[in-house]
């Protein structure tokens, strides 16, 4: 296929207006803020490109946007949920108690986390371990849990400047926040050993990683429930500040932002491509199969969305920060035929 007429630009990346129509003849999209301007891209293109009314694509978060899909079927509730993470079982149970019981599952290609600060701030080499050391709410400290006490970052490692541990994280509606627990502040509390000390004292596993994973209250640790548009606003407002960020994000901010590494790696999509960036994910988008067939162009935008001219590695996604999935073929071909989960 080619398209002509192709809106890749960073204008095509502002949200579809939800007010365009008030008919049921347009896809409806809602969820991650991080698969946000890729949806925009493509429904900006798909729009220009078919004779189907431009989708209307919502950002709110992945659980958000799931939370949505799995209302039930019917004009009244979303097609399509974006993720920046697999949906969850209990959210599956809840979208078959709707009604919803046909679900394909769309990996679009990936995406990495990374940790940026002022334009004019100090660079930063971090590890998953520097931010468990900043972040936890507890530390386990000769077999007890104690509060976190650090308050600026040479507390946390001798190598970083005398700064004031100010963290701005996505909330927990949205995906990256459970990317950030996981593979960042739990990879941490594992790396420096406290993980397993807490099992040595005879801790429960859970417990153990529940604790790793808390994260403090006292203001040193902001959760952001916006998108990273706010995140970058209040870095702007607190220089000390250091936003999670999404990498298409951060390349589009680099007039603002410097980023730290992570390991020694510098976030790049070719880092992430390479395997060699420590925190990247998959984005997903899920499709309500039952709506395919009686909501004009939703299987059209699907097929669109993944075709090699649109998510492949040349295609303005990839322009604009999304690592191509190496497997996008497979991926085709589950969109094609509609096999559900």
């Amino acid at each position: 296929m080619s398209y002509v007429k192709l809106a890749a630009s960073v204008a095509a990346v502002a949200v579809v207006a939800a007010t365009a129509a008030s008919a049921r003849d347009q896809v409806q999209v809602a969820g991650s803020s991080t698969v946000l301007p890729y949806a925009a891209i493509v429904a900006e293109a798909f729009g220009e490109n078919f004779e189907f009314p431009t989708p209307v694509v919502e950002s709110g978060g992945s659980s958000a946007g799931l939370k949505r899909f799995c209302e039930g079927v019917g004009e009244t509730t979303i097609d399509i949920a974006n993720a920046s993470r697999k949906i969850r079982d209990r959210e599956i149970a809840a979208c078959a108690e709707a009604g919803v019981t046909d679900i394909v599952e769309v990996r679009i290609g990936y995406d990495g986390i990374v940790f940026a600060s002022d334009i004019n701030g100090p660079s930063f080499a971090f590890t998953p371990e520097d931010w468990y050391k900043a972040l936890a709410a507890e530390h386990f400290i000769n077999g007890e849990l104690v509060a976190n006490e650090f308050t600026t970052w040479d507390q946390v490692n001798p190598a970083f400047p005398a700064q004031e541990i100010q963290a701005f994280v996505p909330g927990t509606k949205h995906g990256t926040r459970e990317v950030f627990e996981e593979k960042v502040i739990l990879q941490g509390c594992e790396d420096g050993g406290f993980f397993q000390a807490m099992l040595d004292s005879g801790v429960d596993e859970d417990t153990a990683e529940e604790k790793c994973m808390a994260l403090r209250t006292d203001g040193r640790s902001v959760d952001i429930d916006g998108d990273y548009t706010e995140t970058l606003a209040r870095i702007d407002g607190d220089k000390d500040g250091i936003g999670v960020f999404g990498l298409a994000f951060y390349e589009n901010n680099t007039d603002k932002l410097t980023v730290a590494t992570m390991n020694g790696i510098v976030p790049t999509t070719e880092a992430i491509a390479a395997g060699e960036y420590p925190v990247s994910r998959p984005l997903f988008f899920y499709i309500k199969k039952a709506h395919i067939g009686v909501i004009p162009g939703l299987q059209e935008f699907a097929e669109f969305f993944v075709s090699d001219e649109i998510a492949g590695p040349d295609g303005p996604l990839a322009a604009y920060g999304l690592v191509s999935d190496p497997e996008l073929g497979d991926t085709q071909a589950v969109v094609a035929s509609g096999e559900a989960m």
